[in-house]
């Protein structure tokens, strides 16, 4: 018997080595994972905090919703605290202006910028597997651009630098997301389970999130359009051109949910 206690005590300090001993069976109790929390204090009541360390999140949502206010909220929030925090902006939409005005410290942002350029739903080629497998030749511009924003991402959380990283995929195809492989979300939660780092997938539908990590959808309460009706649509914009034009009020709803099911939700979030 001590032989065979010596044995599976070896075997339990391996898999703690390969951080796989939480698929044991422990009657230990589990430390909640602690939260980068956002700049809007509604919301953080909501999510039990804000977004869970060392966790892949996702927040998605229609045109217009407040999905990207709603990151920017949580990247004011970590340099407020002092924190670095990387924005890797796959087709170049991020307008730093915009970003100061949100309350967002650019002196503390990794700012990795992509190629700007139309998405067509027609610019991917079926053969391509971001990350796995590129077509033959050098691939469309797309292609090439949504796996140089992936790798970004993946050299950002391996430094260890940034405490809050945001992947925005928001322009890309979503039936070129959908062939992403799982594997990839995988790798990335890999590195920094267990650590300060918290990653969030900018997407205008569900992408992925890791087995502690959030799904935040944007425009609860919209109909199926994803377009709010008149007695909810209460944003107010700010500037006359695209360029310019930047969020002065919003109104919206917002929805979360984790692995054990239901986190909580606002039926109306203003203010953002």
């Amino acid at each position: 018997m001590p032989a065979l206690h010596s044995e599976l005590q070896s075997v339990h300090d391996l898999l703690r080595a390969r951080r796989l001993d939480r698929t044991l069976t422990s009657v230990s109790p589990v430390t909640p994972p602690s939260a980068a929390p956002f700049a809007l204090a509604a919301v953080n009541r909501a999510l039990a905090g804000g977004l869970p360390r060392g966790q892949v999140s996702e927040i998605a949502g229609p045109s217009s919703s407040g999905r990207t206010s709603l990151a920017w909220a949580a990247l004011a929030a970590a340099t407020a605290r002092g924190e670095w925090v990387a924005l890797v902006d796959t087709f170049d939409r991020f307008d730093a202006e915009w970003g100061a005005g949100a309350g967002l410290g650019l002196s503390q942002l990794l700012w990795v910028r992509g190629q700007a350029l139309s998405k067509t739903a027609s610019a991917v080629d079926p053969a391509w597997v971001p990350g796995v497998r590129g077509v033959s030749g050098p691939g469309t511009l797309l292609e090439r651009t949504v796996d140089r924003a992936i790798k970004a991402l993946s050299l950002i959380v391996q430094s260890g630098v940034c405490t809050l990283v945001v992947l925005d995929l928001i322009d890309a195809p979503a039936h070129g997301l959908a062939r992403i492989p799982r594997s990839t979300w995988l790798r990335i939660q890999r590195v920094i389970e267990g650590s300060d780092t918290a990653v969030v997938l900018l997407a205008a539908v569900p992408l992925a999130r890791s087995a502690g990590g959030l799904s935040i959808v944007t425009g609860v309460g919209r109909g199926a359009s994803g377009v709010a009706d008149a007695r909810h649509d209460r944003s107010r914009w700010k500037g006359t051109h695209d360029r310019s034009r930047r969020l002065g009020g919003l109104a919206t709803g917002l929805r979360a949910t984790s692995p054990r099911g239901f986190v909580g939700g606002l039926p109306y979030l203003a203010g953002c």
